[in-house]
C-alpha cells in the first residue's frame, strides 16, 4: 500500500525487472502476461511459486494468449486466475479486489 493506505503499483516492462522488484518491496498482488522480453510469463510465475516469500502471492495472468494450452499452463504453474487481452479495466479490477479480499479473509471464514 501507498500513503494513507492507497493502493501502490509498480510497474516492470520485462520478467527480469519484474522479479527485481519484487525483491524490493512487497507485494500483494501480480498482474502478469506471459509475453515479455527476456523472460518467458511461465519463468516469472515459477519464480514466484518456488521462493517461500512469494509462494502466496496471487498472480493474475493477463495476456494475448488465450488458447487452453497457455490457460493450463498458467494455472498448472500457479496463478490464480487468467484473463485474456482484450480486457475491460473494471473487469481487472474487479477481478483482483476479490481475490485480495479473499486473502484477507480469515482461514475460517464461511
Amino acid at each position: 500500500m501507498g500513503l494513507a493506505g492507497t493502493p501502490a503499483f509498480h510497474e516492470a516492462s520485462s520478467g527480469l525487472e519484474a522479479i527485481e522488484r519484487v525483491s524490493l518491496s512487497a507485494i500483494d498482488l501480480m498482474v502478469l502476461d506471459l509475453n515479455m522480453p527476456d523472460m518467458h510469463g511461465l519463468e516469472v510465475l515459477a519464480f514466484m511459486r518456488s521462493h517461500d516469500r512469494y509462494r502466496r502471492v496471487p498472480i493474475i495472468v493477463l495476456t494475448t494468449r488465450g488458447d487452453d494450452t497457455a490457460r493450463d499452463a498458467a494455472l498448472q504453474g500457479g496463478a490464480t486466475t487468467f484473463m485474456t487481452k482484450p480486457f475491460v479495466p473494471g473487469n481487472l479490477a474487479d477481478e483482483a479486489r476479490r481475490i485480495l479480499d479473499r486473502s484477507a479473509a480469515p482461514a475460517d471464514a464461511p
